[in-house]
């Protein structure tokens, strides 16, 4: 039950709101005149729910300080919402859990790392009332590591390492030794770690250079990446017999017929066209399914 003297210590404020101005001297607060106070609802309620999430969240157990939470955020730009989102992460975790709350957010440029690493606060310039300081991972700070014997000590640290520095210029060293520490460890460990780097590396040029060394370095690795990047290996490996055939034929081909040649996703219809260059008399005549193969 709330007790009489609980209630009297904030109702006050209710009753004159502009109470607050005048105890800004015993507070220790140089606060500007203020021009109006208006009392708001106290009811914090949400009427409609609203859906927040985390990205990762871990309880952590350690060995003298006992557990806390960690909250891991992936950052791929500056977000300006997310000056609310993260303290209030942190605050209602706090309080669901009463554990101490980390915040962990990584990053790929320097300018999202360096704009997520300040300070959020909550309250006036002059006192604070709340403060989220989040850690910041990114190519700032995280190691380029081209060692093998280095990059297998820690895989997933490694892992990290590459996703971080996707735009770093020297990524492709960073990707070739992740492909030769990961050559000598179990499947079941490889599969996630090339799956995540593809992932982090998005639709960079660097990705095309991972796909690549999965191909040749990890052939002996069964994943849906892999098995993609071989199918497309093979397409591309009969797209291009069928150009070659068509020119060394003296044919010539057109812009059109290059371009459907070059995108067709499709093994069996490629398997055709193959077969149909070797007989056609103009190039676009390998789209033709009432041309006779062999005629």
């Amino acid at each position: 039950m709330v007790s009489a003297p609980h209630e009297a210590m904030h109702r006050i404020f209710q009753e004159d709101p502009g109470l607050f101005s005048r105890l800004s001297d015993v507070l220790g607060l140089a606060l500007p005149p203020l021009e109006s106070a208006e009392p708001l609802t106290v009811d914090l309620t949400a009427t409609e729910p609203l859906e927040r999430r985390v990205d990762t969240l871990l309880r952590i157990e350690t060995q003298d300080d006992g557990p806390f939470l960690l909250v891991v955020e992936a950052q791929g730009k500056k977000d300006p919402g997310k000056t609310a989102s993260w303290p209030y992460y942190v605050t209602y975790l706090n309080n669901k859990y009463r554990l101490p709350v980390l915040l962990l957010v990584i990053c790929q440029d320097h300018a999202t790392a360096a704009w997520a690493a300040r300070p959020i606060t909550i309250g006036l310039p002059q006192w604070p009332t709340v403060t989220a300081r989040p850690l910041v991972a990114g190519p700032h700070n995280m190691p380029v590591i081209t060692n093998v014997a280095e990059a297998r000590k820690d895989l997933a640290l490694a892992t990290l390492s590459a996703i971080t520095h996707a735009d770093n210029p020297d990524v492709g060293a960073i990707l070739k030794t992740m492909s030769l520490a990961l050559r000598e460890t179990p499947d079941v460990r490889v599969e996630p770690l090339v799956e995540l780097i593809a992932q982090g590396l998005g639709n960079r040029p660097a990705a095309q250079q991972w796909r690549n060394l999965v191909a040749v370095d990890l052939s002996f690795y069964t994943s849906p990446l892999s098995e993609e990047i071989r199918d497309e290996g093979r397409l591309e490996g009969r797209a291009d017999a069928i150009l070659v055939i068509l020119g060394a034929r003296g044919i010539d081909i057109t812009h059109a017929t290059r371009e459907k040649v070059t995108t067709c996703g499709d093994p069996e219809v490629l398997r055709r066209w193959l077969i149909r260059a070797a007989s056609v008399t103009t190039s676009d005549e390998i789209f033709d399914e009432e041309t006779p193969i062999g005629r």
